[in-house]
């Protein structure tokens, strides 16, 4: 197994501090990939991409990372933006190594690196981690009511974070009651369950909004024309996974293209390791689930 040459770019030619992993000079190039994160994690530098750039750049693949743009007053980075960003990365690296590039996204950047498949169709590939098939408002009600019902609490604490959250993202859409959401806030924040539910102990302010809350992957889903591979991990508690697949199903067929290549992880929850921390720094690249890693050599493989 090759080794891996590495550049810093800061800036970069696209704009972005990145990070360029190159296999060896004894390895030919074949193709190249550009990672998207995760939302906890921003930098160019996270273990997922580590394992990535080892895993790859082995079998003559280019890895390129980079920071990700910061959203506006701590919100989230707005999907079009990252896609941009993303599609701004695929670009030079192609010209770079003047091979094909395809696109790697862990979670919420699944979301962002479909995007950009689907609005440019040179790119050559789409792996992707967590991803999740429904809009990001469905998907955290899917994964704060999965919090609290492995934590055991009853249906009528996960009703009433429900409907709580539901009070929240009315409000984000400027369609919310403030006075009946503060009656449902103020029975939920002493509970020993709030903590788990992601949300924040004031009402989202008049002017605050959630510009992705409501979007829908399906449609960028059916443009994609690439190779997908899709990895969950069989004890996925971020993302639906069965639904997800399904949309993902669905939109191929509708739109007559390739299925995608389905993978499930034993022993993994959303990150692909048994020690379940997407927003740690300090996974050890051993503690990768070997089945991810042989999941991702046998699909580049066939690239």
């Amino acid at each position: 197994m090759g080794g891996m040459q590495s550049q810093e770019f800061d800036p970069s030619p696209f704009g972005r501090p990145a990070l360029l992993r190159l296999p060896d000079p004894g390895i030919d190039v074949r193709g190249g990939v550009v990672a998207l994160h995760g939302a906890g994690l921003p930098q160019r530098r996270q273990p997922l991409f580590e394992h990535l750039a080892i895993t790859l750049t082995a079998m003559g693949f280019a890895v390129l990372t980079f920071d990700r743009r910061p959203g506006r007053n701590g919100e989230d980075t707005p999907l079009d933006v990252q896609a941009d960003d993303a599609l701004a990365a695929v670009e030079y690296l192609r010209a770079t190594i003047d091979a094909p590039v395809g696109l790697y996204g862990f979670s919420q950047g699944a979301w962002a690196a479909s995007l950009a498949a689907a609005r440019d169709s040179t790119v050559a590939m789409l792996a992707m981690v967590g991803c999740s098939g429904v809009s990001p408002a469905e998907q955290m009600r899917f994964h704060t009511d999965e919090r609290l019902r492995r934590a055991g609490y009853d249906d009528s604490d996960r009703a009433l974070q429900r409907e709580l959250r539901l009070a929240y993202e009315a409000l984000l859409r400027g369609e919310g009651d403030y006075g009946a959401a503060a009656t449902l806030l103020d029975a939920a924040v002493d509970q020993p369950w709030f903590p788990l539910s992601y949300l924040d102990s004031e009402l989202p302010a008049p002017e605050q909004s959630w510009p992705d809350m409501d979007y829908d992957p399906e449609p960028a889903f059916s443009e994609v024309t690439c190779p997908v591979l899709l990895i969950w991990g069989a004890d996925e508690d971020c993302v639906p996974a069965a639904a997800s697949e399904q949309v993902w199903r669905r939109a191929t067929q509708s739109a007559g293209h390739p299925e995608p290549t389905v993978v499930t992880l034993a022993d993994c929850g959303h990150f692909p390791a048994p020690v379940n921390e997407p927003n740690s720094l300090t996974v050890p690249i051993a503690a990768f689930s070997p089945a991810y890693t042989i999941a991702l050599r046998r699909w580049f493989a066939e690239r």
